[in-house]
């Protein structure tokens, strides 16, 4: 009698997982930069550059030179944002204000700078300033439906720089750049090794176990063979509500197939995941399932001091 109990248990958890986890994408995978229906020539103009799009606003010469870019960039160019950083030293006196690590970035002087923060920081905020790029495509209104566990409140998009704090604040938001470096060992990271070239390799106890748990969905910029963060490691600007998670087919001496997966080595089963954000990774605030913390899991590819794992612990790794 327990032995079928067990049995009808597992294919209810088989059952239930496919449901919260496997998904169809209903919507155009683009979405919020489907960008009221331009499409792909509202970033990425065919003929000359913010020029072509009707954007320019400053003299930019190189003006979609990379990537055939058709927003604006020229006010961003040069400027100097300090991210949210890495600590906060409490004041030394009670009427003290103390002192906060920010994270400092200069932005690139010119499209054609040759650093990993042009297309993955400068050309990002050529929409997502509020401060110094103004005006560029954003409505100021949440393209996504978000789950009710996000409050009434956050149903505004990312105006960086200008988000109803003060104005060119950016202490608020994660660390971008060239000065954003990835790092392992030590008390908040994972117990990864970083290759001569600025490559994370997930190749530690624990991180490897993380990897086949969830998997290695970011993607780091490399700057000075180190691994920095930039917008796009966490964003895929391509692809809002779905990740696929592919595989290899491998023919066997027996006659048999193996398929082994592909996508940053993960674990997981075959198929395309529900996220939101235009996130890398699985990431499903709506999901139910309380065998699953994929939020949790996607802020972990990075933050591995905070892992189940890196404490000792595989509870709640189930995906």
């Amino acid at each position: 009698m327990r032995r079928n109990l067990l049995i009808t248990s597992m294919f209810l958890a088989a059952a239930s997982f496919a449901t919260a986890q496997i998904t169809t994408p209903t919507t155009d995978v683009l979405g919020a930069h489907l960008n009221y229906g331009r499409g792909c020539a509202a970033c990425h103009a065919p003929h000359s550059g913010a020029y072509g799009n009707g954007n320019a606003k400053t003299h930019d010469p190189n003006s979609g030179n990379i990537a055939l870019w058709g927003e604006d960039v020229g006010s961003l160019y040069g400027k100097t944002l300090q991210f949210g950083g890495t600590g906060y030293t409490p004041p030394a006196t009670a009427l003290g204000t103390g002192t906060y690590t920010a994270t400092t970035e200069t932005l690139p002087g010119s499209l054609l700078n040759g650093t990993p923060d042009v297309t993955g920081v400068l050309m990002c905020l050529s929409c997502h300033d509020g401060n110094y790029a103004t005006g560029a495509m954003m409505k100021n209104t949440v393209y996504e439906t978000l789950p009710a566990t996000y409050g009434r409140y956050n149903t505004v998009p990312t105006l960086l720089g200008n988000d109803g704090t003060t104005v060119g604040n950016y202490l608020n938001d994660h660390p971008v750049g060239l000065n954003a470096v990835m790092g392992c060992g030590g008390q908040y990271n994972w117990d990864c090794t970083i290759s001569a070239t600025g490559k994370v390799l997930m190749t530690g106890p624990a991180s490897s176990r993380f990897v086949t748990d969830y998997g290695f969905f970011v993607s780091p910029g490399t700057y000075q063979d180190k691994p920095v963060v930039l917008c796009t490691t966490c964003h895929n600007q391509h692809v809002m509500n779905v990740v696929n998670i592919t595989g290899t087919p491998t023919a066997n001496s027996n006659g048999t197939t193996t398929i082994t997966n592909e996508t940053a080595g993960s674990g997981l089963p075959l198929g395309t995941y529900a996220t939101m954000f235009f996130l890398r990774g699985p990431y499903n605030p709506a999901d139910t399932n309380s065998q699953t913390n994929q939020t949790a899991q996607f802020c972990r590819q990075c933050h591995g001091g905070e892992s189940n794992e890196m404490n000792g612990s595989t509870a709640g790794t189930i995906f």
